[in-house]
């Protein structure tokens, strides 16, 4: 089971944690990396490294990061090669985290990243598609 570390602008990090315990519960080998104002891309870099050291295991580490060239993304990306054994994920929203919280047993690094990637696109549309979707596939649903 890979080791999670969550970071983003802001609060984002913690807020998202803390919005997947509450909706899956509690998350072991997983941390959130706030970043915010006031932190430099040093300290954050130093807090990802210490994240990693925090999470590691055999199975590797995974970086949940908010979006794609942010100073979260790139420091995480630079401590991912400097480790090895890493993968780095961008525009990451709650559907996927989630939903590779209750799937990441088991699953190599690689296996995670393919599977994530299909989760957050599956979890990115609008209640225009998802009815449409319903009328047409005659698919039956709790939420819509």
């Amino acid at each position: 089971m890979p080791g999670i570390v969550i970071t983003g602008h802001g609060g984002f990090a913690s807020g998202l944690l803390q919005a997947v315990e509450q909706v899956v519960g509690p998350q072991p080998d997983c941390v959130a990396v706030n970043f915010p104002e006031q932190m430099s891309t040093a300290e954050l870099k130093a807090a990802l490294i210490s994240a990693l050291a925090e999470v590691a295991q055999p199975d590797g580490v995974v970086f949940l990061t908010d979006m794609l060239g942010g100073s979260p993304f790139r420091c995480a990306s630079e401590t991912a090669d400097a480790h090895g054994d890493c993968e780095v994920l961008t525009g990451v929203n709650m559907q996927l985290a989630a939903e590779m919280m209750l799937e990441r047993d088991g699953l190599s690094l690689h296996e995670f990243r393919e599977v994530a990637l299909a989760c957050g696109k599956r979890g990115l549309t609008s209640l225009w598609h998802e009815r449409r979707r319903v009328k047409c596939e005659g698919v039956q649903t709790d939420g819509i």
